[in-house]
């Protein structure tokens, strides 16, 4: 099992959705930030949303365990080998991320 490198690829907010549904002030998402960068393989890292790790942490899991040959869906998705783009589950202001996965071993702590 490897370790994957998680990029912040963007935040944003669909402000139509967020005038008509969200809370009053709604903003695009606090806790992430466009090019922070975190490192997993089975747990989610420190800091990282605990509703973002739910939507993309199988993604992780597969890329650490090589996902046959990295290619998801037969190339029909995602064209380099070893990356997937995903987002969180937040309708109003999802935030997508980079997964790609590394050579660096995971250890268990």
């Amino acid at each position: 099992m490897n370790k994957c490198k998680i990029t912040v690829l963007k935040t944003t907010l669909d402000e139509a959705l967020a005038l008509e549904y969200g809370a009053e002030g709604l903003k695009a998402c606090p806790n992430h930030e466009k090019g922070q960068i975190y490192y997993a393989d089975y747990a989610k890292p420190d800091g990282f949303c605990d509703e973002a790790w739910k939507a993309i942490y199988q993604y992780v899991f597969a890329l650490s365990h090589g996902a046959s040959g990295g290619l998801f869906y037969n190339g029909s998705w995602i064209r380099k080998p070893g990356v997937a783009i995903c987002s969180c589950n937040d309708g109003l202001r999802p935030v997508i991320f980079k997964i790609e996965s590394m050579d660096d071993a995971s250890v268990a702590d």
